[in-house]
C-alpha cells in the first residue's frame, strides 16, 4: 500500500512540480506525512522543505494548514502553487476585506487544498472554530525554531500553537526549520506536542555556497568591488543598523547599482514595495537588517554580503542560506572588524537579564571565532551544528583555496601605535584613521600643518608603505585589540591598553594575511554549460509573462529550468515537459511561447555543442 502511495507521490511530483526525483529525505518525510505520523524535519535553506507538506496536501483528504510567520512568504508560495495548478490561499492583514471574505467562502466550500496563516491570525477569537469546520487533514508549522527561546528568532506567539494539538489530536503535525541546534530541536518537539515524531535532520552543508571573510578596510569600497565582479547578479547586503542599510543602499545607487533598503523602521507600504521590487528583479540589491529574509523563496540570489558581523552563527547560516537556493554557485562574503565585536558587546551589556547577556556573549564569541579562524569555514560552520565534515579541503571557502599565512608586522605596527601615542600626547585627543595615515606617509596637507603634526617624531616614518597598506594594518591592529575605533560621528582611532603594552615591550606582532588571489572553486554538482544568449532571450520572455501576471519571474520558471532549455533546445511539447521544473499545467500554458523563442533562435544562430557532449 505504502509503495503505491509513493508511486502516486512521484507521479504528482512530475505532473505538478515538474521534477523526476525527490531531494534527500523528501520522500521519507512525505511518506510519513501520508501515513499520518508526526514529523520533525530540519532541512537546509534550499533543501525543499515546502514540498514536504505541499505534495501530501494533494494526496491527503481535507485541508492542509500551514503556519508561517511572514506575509511575503505566504504570498510567494501561494503564487507558485497557483501557477502549478494547485488550489491554495492565504489569510492575513494584507488582504482587502472583500477579498478576505471571498477566500473565507472558498474555505467553507472546501475549495482549497492549502491554507497559509500567521500564528497571530490563527489564534484570533473564532478562527480556531472555523478550522474545525474546514476538515483539517495535516498541520505544518514552518520556521518552527521561532517557538524556542533558545533559537535565534524566538516569537512568543508561536508558544500558543500547542492549542492546535489540543484541538486536533488526531491530525498529523509537521514541524520544519532550516536552523536549529540540538537544544532547539528538543524544545520544538516538546512545545508543539509532537507525538513520537519521525526525526529527519539533513546535512547542513550547502556545497554550492562559497564562504569568504575579509578584514574590513574601507567597507563600502570592498562591497562595490565585490558586486562589480558579478555583473547582472542580484543579492542581499545585511547591515547591523537601519541607518547603515539606508546609507549603503544610497551609495550603491550612486555607484550605478540599483538598490533599496529594507528594515522595520520603514513605512510598511515602502518596505513591502522594496521587497517586491527585489523579488521581481527590478532592483539588483536589497540592503537590509535582519528584518529581511526569513522564508523568502527567491531562488536566484547569487550573493549575500554581511556588511557587519552577525550576532550568532545561526543567523549567519540562515542569512547566507538565502543565496543559491536553486543549487547554482553563489557567494557569501563577511566583512569583519574587531570594532563590530566591541559595538555588539556594548549592546549586549544593556540587556537587563543576566542569563540573556551570557547567552548573547557566548554566541557572539562563536561568531568571532568563525570569522578569525584560519581553518575551513565550512567545517567550522557544520561543527557548530554538530555535523562532521570529513573532507580535508572543501574547495569552496577562502581558507581552503588560499590558506592565510602569518606575516610579521612588528616594525610597522610599532610605527602605527607610536603615531597614535604621539598624536594623543601632543593634542590631548585622538584623530581619524585618514589623518593618522597622512602623518605616517609624511603628508603636508593643510590639516597636518595647522595642527603642527608635521613636527611629530612619527611624521613621515611610514613612507615605505602605501596609504592603503597602512589602513589594512590599522584594521588588523583594531581586530587584535591593540587599537580601537570610536563609535562617535568622527570615528577616531586610539591606542588601547594592550597596544600600549605592545609598544613598551616591543613584543612581536603577527597577522594572518591571504597573500594571493583566491583560487578557483571546485565545480559545483548541478552546474553546467548552456547557451547564454538563448538564456537571456528566455529570461526576457519569462519577465514579460511574469509582469503580465503580476508575479515574480521565478514563479513562472527558475533560472535552472531556463538553463536546461538553453542547453537542450527542446523542440516539442513532450521535450518541453521533460525539462526539470516544468509540470503539465505550465506546459499547456507556456510551451508554445517558449518553444517559438527557441526555434527562432536555432534557425538564426544554430545549436551550440558543449564540451561534455562531444
Amino acid at each position: 500500500m505504502q509503495v503505491r502511495v509513493m508511486d502516486r507521490a512521484t507521479e504528482k511530483l512530475k505532473e505538478v512540480f515538474g521534477y523526476e526525483a525527490f531531494r534527500p529525505l523528501q520522500a521519507e518525510i512525505i511518506a510519513d506525512a501520508l501515513a499520518g505520523r508526526d514529523v520533525f524535519a530540519l532541512l537546509p535553506t534550499g533543501g525543499g522543505k515546502s514540498l514536504c507538506y505541499q505534495l501530501p496536501a494533494l494526496l491527503r483528504d481535507g485541508l492542509t494548514l500551514v503556519v508561517s510567520p511572514l506575509i511575503a512568504l505566504m504570498k510567494d508560495q501561494v503564487d507558485a502553487l497557483t501557477a502549478n495548478g494547485v488550489a491554495a490561499t492565504f489569510l492575513n492583514s494584507s488582504l482587502e476585506p472583500d477579498e478576505g471574505r471571498r477566500r473565507l467562502r472558498g474555505l467553507h466550500e472546501g475549495g482549497y487544498r492549502l491554507l497559509y496563516v500567521a500564528p497571530e491570525r490563527l489564534l484570533l477569537s473564532g478562527f480556531l472554530e472555523d478550522l474545525r469546520k474546514w476538515n483539517v487533514g495535516l498541520i505544518a508549522v514552518d520556521e518552527a525554531h521561532c517557538i524556542s527561546e533558545w533559537g535565534h528568532d524566538f516569537r512568543p506567539e508561536y508558544r500558543r500553537l500547542i492549542e492546535l494539538r489540543t484541538m486536533f489530536p488526531e491530525v498529523p503535525m509537521m514541524a520544519l526549520t532550516a536552523t536549529a541546534t540540538g537544544r532547539v530541536r528538543r524544545d520544538i518537539v516538546e512545545r508543539l506536542g509532537l507525538r513520537a515524531p519521525r526525526d529527519y535532520v539533513a546535512s547542513f552543508n550547502r556545497p554550492n555556497l562559497f564562504y569568504r571573510v575579509r578584514p574590513k578596510a574601507g567597507a563600502f569600497d570592498q562591497l562595490a568591488e565585490f558586486i562589480a565582479k558579478r555583473p547582472g547578479d542580484g543579492g542581499i547586503v545585511y547591515c547591523l543598523s537601519r541607518k547603515s542599510a539606508e546609507s549603503v543602499a544610497e551609495k550603491l545607487n550612486r555607484a550605478g547599482v540599483s538598490s533599496r533598503p529594507y528594515h522595520a523602521g520603514l513605512d510598511a507600504a515602502v518596505r513591502a514595495a522594496n521587497q517586491e521590487a527585489f523579488l521581481r528583479d527590478e532592483v539588483r540589491v536589497i540592503c537590509a537588517t535582519i528584518a529581511f529574509g526569513m522564508g523568502i523563496n527567491k531562488p536566484n540570489v547569487r550573493f549575500v554580503v554581511h556588511y557587519d558581523l552577525p550576532k550568532n552563527l545561526e543567523s549567519y547560516y540562515q542569512e547566507t542560506g538565502r543565496a543559491g537556493r536553486d543549487g547554482l554557485p553563489s557567494d557569501c562574503l563577511l566583512l569583519y572588524s574587531r570594532g563590530d565585536i566591541l559595538k555588539q558587546k556594548r549592546m549586549i551589556a544593556e540587556k537587563p537579564d543576566a542569563e540573556e547577556r551570557q547567552t548573547a556573549l557566548r554566541q557572539l564569541n562563536g561568531m568571532a571565532g568563525f570569522a578569525e579562524s584560519a581553518g575551513c569555514r565550512r567545517r567550522g560552520l557544520l561543527e557548530y551544528f554538530g555535523e562532521t565534515f570529513a573532507e580535508a579541503n572543501c574547495g569552496a571557502c577562502d581558507n581552503c583555496l588560499s590558506p592565510p599565512e602569518e606575516v610579521d608586522v612588528t616594525v610597522p605596527a610599532q610605527k602605527f601605535l607610536s603615531c597614535l601615542y604621539r598624536v594623543r600626547q601632543a593634542s590631548g585627543w585622538s584623530f581619524g584613521l585618514n589623518h593618522i595615515v597622512e602623518i605616517l606617509v609624511g603628508s603636508k596637507a593643510k590639516g597636518i600643518l595647522e595642527r603642527k603634526h608635521d613636527q611629530l617624531a612619527t611624521h613621515g616614518i611610514g613612507k615605505d608603505l602605501a596609504a592603503d597598506a597602512w589602513k589594512q594594518l590599522a584594521e588588523d591592529l583594531i581586530r587584535l585589540g591593540y587599537a580601537a575605533r570610536s563609535e562617535d560621528q568622527f570615528a577616531t582611532v586610539d591606542l588601547t591598553a594592550a597596544g600600549l603594552e605592545v609598544l613598551r615591550t616591543r613584543q612581536p606582532v603577527r597577522v594572518r594575511r591571504t597573500l594571493r588571489a583566491v583560487a578557483e572553486r571546485k565545480k559545483v554538482k548541478g552546474d553546467f554549460a548552456f547557451d547564454e544568449t538563448l538564456f537571456e532571450r528566455l529570461r526576457k520572455l519569462r519577465r514579460e509573462i511574469a509582469d503580465a501576471r503580476d508575479v515574480p519571474a521565478y514563479v513562472i520558471f527558475s533560472d535552472v529550468t531556463l538553463r536546461h532549455m538553453a542547453r537542450h533546445y527542446p523542440d516539442s511539447d513532450l521535450a518541453f515537459e521533460a525539462t526539470p521544473g516544468v509540470g503539465r499545467k505550465k506546459t499547456v500554458e507556456f510551451a508554445a511561447r517558449f518553444l517559438k523563442v527557441i526555434r527562432d533562435y536555432v534557425a538564426e544562430s544554430g545549436r551550440q555543442v558543449f564540451k561534455d557532449e562531444e
